[in-house]
Order: C-alpha cells, then structure tokens, then sequence
C-alpha cells in the first residue's frame, strides 16, 4: 500500500522533529512548529536523534547561563555557539555595537554587529575566547567565555558605560572653522562611476545649549563655490540647469530638533533651503570629541541623502537603454570642526 503526498527529506524531517527549520544554506534557523505531541512518548529517543544530527530541541538546556530562548543559529557538529546581548548603562539594548571574538592566540575568529534588540551569537569551534564589543561613544567592553562541544554558552547581559570623553560639549556658541572642515557630495554618473565634490565656501555656528537637545546649528554655503575639479562641469552645475547660482546664490540649513540615538550618534532633524525651496534634511551625527588646539575645539562628523527632485533641480539625460546620465540620489558628508567662542 502506498501513500500519496508530497515528500520530504531526512533534514526536513529531523528539522520538523527538533522544532526546528533551516533556510537553504542551512545556516541560519528558525522556530516552526514541531511534531511535540507525539514526541512527548518518544522524547529522550528523538532528542538523542536530534544530537546526531548537531540540533538540539527546542527549549533543551545547554551550556551556561541556558535558557528556553531558542538559539539564533544551529550549532555545529564539530563546535559550539555562544551568543549574548549588548546593553547600555540604563538597561536599553544597543544595536550595532562591533563584536569580536578572539581565540586564545588572540586572533579574531568572528565579526558581526549586535542586531537591532542587541544580540548577537557565533559558531566557533571548542575553546576558549574573549568576546569585545565597542559602539561609539561607550567605552569597549570584554569578556571571556569557554565554549564546549555542542553546548551553547550564553553571555548574558553585556552592559557598555558610557565614554565621558564623548558627552556634548559644554554649552556656548561655537564657530565653524572652515579651513579644517569640508562639506563633501558623491553623485552617479551612468551608474557607473562616482563623481566626487565639494563645496570651498561655507560658513555656520553651533549653539550649544542646556539640555543637549535644544542646541541649534546654522549653515550657509555659497553655491556658486560648488568644485568636482573639471571647470566645464562645475560651470553646468552653476547654470540653470542646477543651482542657478545667480538667482539663488546660498544653499541654508537650520536645525530644528537634536535626538540621540546611542553614545555618540544623534540624528539632527532640520530645513535645507536650496534652489529656493525648502525641505526636510534628516543628518546622522557622530559626535568625535573634543580638543585643545588654537582653542576649545568640537569635531562632528554627519552624512545624509538629498534627492534632487525635491528642489526641482531636473536636470536629466537617459542613455538609450534607460540609464540616467545623472543619478537623482545626492549622498552628502560633512566634515565639520567648530572653535569656542564663549
């Protein structure tokens, strides 16, 4: 008598009977719905099955500091996994932080950033290890973990302190000085190459206030300094065609509002008016630090996209086959040291 119904294979079958599913790598598993009803008379048969082949079930126990969370990534049959989870000084997790884990030789085995809710985990082979994290702002942090044979070693709670030599600067008006600092754009040409440039003259003040948060940053660039180091091009970009310098001759931004996110990345929420129309700017901020040199001196450094078409510079040529000569995503960075002025 046979059966008729779509099959499956062995990883499947062990995959359904350990509560677990692989994606078609295999390397990376998630929690589905397991055959545990029927387990329950089977149950040390089966998990032992499910040792062979390098799973363990689902809510099993292992390694130390085990819970019934369910490992993020199989562990291997000739290793062991361990994992843990970045938070800050508050109990908030840190996403991003730069992970590391050395072995004994002090060479780096893995590399991954925490995930959004601050886990990370790594299959490595038996041994021990030191685990560091670093993220802006925090100071780096380091811990070590032994990893058995197909045992799970959980870290726990990584807790990150802040770096006081990156808390915002002390408040006061700050001026930007424009031989140290630089306000940089990348287009696409033919999405092919990028086309590099920069702006020479600009000019701006930070106020720093009390509560962080209120501070205010004003900028003033001159259009008709745009530079990509070939004249014809720079001249195009002058005309009417682009930033028609001669009827609009300043490109300003304004901050509106500072928020952090972790450490020493905020998010500067603001208006950039440019080509005469304004428009919402979103800059991701790392604060650097401060410096004694010539003066009490902050450096920031930031980066965000304009799309030209929301300052109506539409300007195009398309290649034959649809290719825009041109591309309509700007990507800017800002290089920005500011002195002290009281």
């Amino acid at each position: 008598m046979t059966r008729s119904g779509p099959m499956i294979t062995l990883s499947d079958a062990v995959s359904r009977i350990c509560g677990i599913s692989h994606d078609s790598t295999g390397e990376r598993l998630h929690a589905v719905p397991s055959l545990e009803p029927v387990a329950r008379t089977r149950s040390a048969g089966w998990a032992k099955g499910c040792r062979m082949f390098g799973f363990k079930r689902r809510g099993a126990a292992s390694g130390r500091g085990a819970t019934s969370r369910s490992a993020l990534m199989p562990i291997p049959l000739t290793g062991g996994l361990l994992s843990g989870q970045i938070r800050d000084e508050g109990g908030k997790p840190v996403p991003g932080a730069e992970i590391s884990v050395f072995d004994r030789g002090n060479r780096r085995v893995a590399h991954s950033d925490s995930d959004p809710f601050g886990y990370f985990a790594a299959a490595v082979v038996p041994g021990d290890y030191r685990v560091r994290a670093e993220f802006g702002g925090f100071q780096s942090v380091a811990s070590s973990v032994s990893v058995d044979w197909g045992k799970h070693a959980e870290l726990g709670e990584i807790t990150m302190v802040a770096d006081p030599s990156l808390e915002p600067p002390a408040p006061g008006v700050y001026e930007i000085d424009s031989d140290h600092s630089s306000v940089r754009f990348v287009a696409r040409h033919i999405a092919l190459s990028k086309v590099y440039g920069r702006f020479n003259d600009f000019r701006g003040t930070i106020h720093v206030e009390e509560p962080f948060e209120d501070s205010i940053v004003e900028v003033v660039i001159d259009a008709a300094s745009v530079d990509t180091n070939v004249e014809a091009r720079d001249a195009h970009l002058r005309s009417a065609d682009f930033l028609d310098v001669e009827r609009f001759p300043q490109l300003r931004f304004t901050s509106t509002r500072f928020t952090r996110r972790a450490g020493n990345s905020w998010v500067v929420d603001g208006e950039l008016t440019l080509h005469g129309l304004t428009s919402d700017v979103q800059l991701d901020t790392t604060f650097l630090g401060i410096q004694d040199w010539n003066g009490t001196r902050a450096g920031v450094f930031a980066t965000t996209e304009l799309h030209r078409e929301h300052f109506t510079l539409n300007w195009q040529q398309v290649l034959s086959r649809g290719v825009p000569v041109v591309g309509s995503t700007i990507e800017i960075e800002l290089d920005i040291q500011a002195v002290y002025k009281g």
